[in-house]
């Protein structure tokens, strides 16, 4: 076992903000996962905010993220004008989008 009772530990960086992924074990030998985000402030300080699912928990807790997860999505695409049933055509699979430029409107051939 780690320093502490971590078993796992990943940290994933956003330009605003950090996200740390723990896995642990408490003095009673239950695993937990606890999630904290930390957002640098203007004085230098970091807030950190921190959120413990335990491992019973686990199966719940996931049912509700990826509910909330499809709600998000389905929002979003709504908001970007795509209907759920519709590919984004823009879309690429790396998450990012690519500008589509309309072609110009045909010309009708000029009678000589």
């Amino acid at each position: 076992m780690a320093v502490r009772g971590e078993v796992f530990s990943t940290t994933v960086q956003l330009p605003k903000r950090t996200y740390f992924f723990n896995v642990k074990e408490n003095r009673m030998g239950d695993l937990y996962l606890n999630i904290v985000e930390s957002k640098k402030e203007e004085e230098g300080r970091f807030e950190r905010q921190s959120l413990i699912v335990f491992d019973e928990d686990k199966a719940v807790f996931l049912k509700g993220l990826d509910d909330a997860l499809k709600a998000l999505n389905k929002e979003s695409a709504r908001k970007r004008g795509f209907s759920p049933g519709k590919p984004d055509r823009a879309a690429k699979t790396d998450g990012t989008r690519k500008a589509y430029s309309k072609k110009p409107p045909r010309r009708a051939a000029s009678p000589d």
